[in-house]
């Protein structure tokens, strides 16, 4: 679903540790880099909180970013892309993201550029299959 906020949300058929499994797979295969694995339920354990399983995913590829930045500086606060995997109260998984056309519109990047980022609605579909 689209918000309007520009964060799209799919549905997981999977748990989080399986789509986290699924992305990093699917990064390697594409020779894009994975900077961090930000395990946020796992540091919130670490001061005795509980929270549902929640991880997110930073990752790029400099050749995709930089002609983005160049373009548009203030894409940067933006980029890496980032792929949110998270449990729901229900142990439901889900995978969200910043949709490529909200951050089009939100940098006024040229439209012959938005394939640089739209890596991220097949990574996230695959990831969600």
């Amino acid at each position: 679903m689209n918000s309007a906020n520009g964060i799209i949300t799919k549905s997981a058929n999977c748990t989080v540790e399986e789509a986290v499994s699924k992305i990093k797979s699917l990064l390697v295969i594409r020779g894009v880099t994975l900077f961090a694995v930000i395990d946020h339920s796992g540091e919130a354990e670490t001061v005795g909180m509980k929270m549902p399983d929640t991880k997110l995913l930073i990752f790029g590829n400099p050749k995709g970013g930089t002609p983005l930045m160049l373009a548009a500086p203030s894409i940067a606060i933006d980029l890496p892309l980032k792929l949110l995997v998270a449990e729901d109260a229900n142990g439901k998984c889900s995978i969200s993201y910043n949709s490529p056309q909200y951050l089009q519109q939100r940098h006024a990047l040229p439209n012959d550029l938005i394939q640089n980022i739209a890596i991220i609605e097949a990574l996230a579909a695959a990831a969600a299959a």
